[in-house]
């Protein structure tokens, strides 16, 4: 097996993981020193250093201020320590009650088995709308 092989295989699992709400899955797969940025004009934007710091600032947040949040990736693109993820987020703001659908592009970069960092794009146009 190729290591972009591996390292698609990681991220399909990490994906799968988040599906079913298994987080320690999840941050079995981060490095001690992940790197993970939410996009600028998203509801969580900045850049988070650590599982511990994700957890806090992105993860709780999703499951306590959203319904049925979700994040589905429907395309993978790999090339040497890179995954690229493209799908869709959808979810229902608890506060306003508007629910959302929007594309988003995941880059992922890997050294060895775990995953190093993590950057978001998505229409954040379309996630704050929700938020009104």
């Amino acid at each position: 097996m190729t290591q972009v092989t591996t390292h698609s295989n990681t991220i399909n699992n990490l994906y799968a993981a988040f599906t079913k709400g298994d987080v320690p899955t999840v941050l079995a797969l981060f490095s001690p020193t992940i790197s993970w940025t939410e996009a600028e004009g998203f509801p969580y934007g900045g850049t988070y250093i650590g599982p511990d710091a994700i957890v806090h600032n992105v993860f709780m947040k999703l499951v306590s201020e959203w319904d049925g949040y979700t994040v589905v990736a429907q395309e993978l693109v790999a090339e040497a320590d890179t995954v690229v993820a493209l799908g869709e987020y959808s979810g229902t703001y608890k506060t306003t009650g508007k629910s959302f659908r929007a594309p988003f592009v995941h880059v992922w970069k890997l050294s060895g088995d775990q995953i190093i960092s993590f950057r978001q794009h998505t229409d954040t146009v379309v996630v704050q709308r929700a938020l009104q």
